[in-house]
């Protein structure tokens, strides 16, 4: 009997070191993916946006993007420019205090010729504005080619990110965001009679309205100092 608990009680140690070492190497490459972003203390970039959500009709809008770290964001546009905010810094928020989530190695996944490492990271408190965020990670890069965050406040949010010569901070060159049409504010001013558009089609029948914004990004000023002062409004 003595020999069985024994063997048991090897067996749990067994299965809570490999966790334990799962949930290290998880936590070393979100820090990763953490560190590159840091790299840029701020930045500006030039943003093309395009918008299709079923009954919202607008023309493509020009823009620039001001961000300074922590959390000082600004769109500035001749027109009113959709920019989901969470796509471009909710992540580095949420991976900064790695005492306030807690991660799940979830598998791989190849998108595109990047096989990615997928990552739940679940918020520890009842008070986040965050449900879950889901990751999918390319370790080689330490970059994130496609998030999911599903909030209370927005629903879910799926943005996906495309790469070019910015890698080494992070930054994309593309992004695609879906967003959940119910619960996604869009600005007052947009909403017209129901439009035949792509996206509508393919969330008819389903109840499912779901719209993307595509964002292309260029000529980044990367860490050339902006003052406080561009983003009181």
């Amino acid at each position: 009997m003595r020999y069985y608990k024994c063997i048991v009680a090897f067996f749990v140690a067994f299965l809570f070191i490999q966790q334990a070492d799962a949930q290290n190497n998880t936590n070393t490459f979100l820090r990763s993916v953490y560190n590159k972003l840091q790299k840029a203390k701020d930045y500006t970039v030039d943003a093309h946006i395009k918008v299709d959500m079923p009954f919202v009709r607008m023309l493509p809008v020009n823009a620039k993007i001001y961000f300074k770290q922590k959390d000082k964001f600004k769109v500035e546009s001749k027109g009113i420019a959709i920019v989901p905010r969470q796509g471009f810094d909710q992540a580095s928020k949420m991976l900064a205090d790695s005492s306030s989530f807690t991660t799940i190695v979830q598998g791989e996944e190849k998108i595109g010729a990047i096989l990615t490492k997928i990552v739940n990271v679940i918020p520890l408190s009842d008070a986040s504005d965050m449900i879950l965020g889901k990751f999918w990670i390319d370790p080689v890069q330490s970059v994130i080619i496609k998030s999911q965050l599903t909030t209370r406040s927005s629903g879910t949010i799926l943005t996906e990110y495309s790469y070019g010569k910015e890698v080494m901070f992070g930054l994309p060159d593309e992004m695609i965001v879906s967003v959940d049409i119910k619960k996604f504010k869009v600005p007052k001013g947009f909403v017209s009679e129901p439009t035949k558009s792509s996206t509508t089609k393919d969330s008819e029948g389903n109840g499912d309205k779901r719209g993307k914004i595509y964002i292309k990004l260029s000529n980044y000023q990367i860490n050339k100092g902006i003052s406080n002062s561009v983003f009181i409004k």
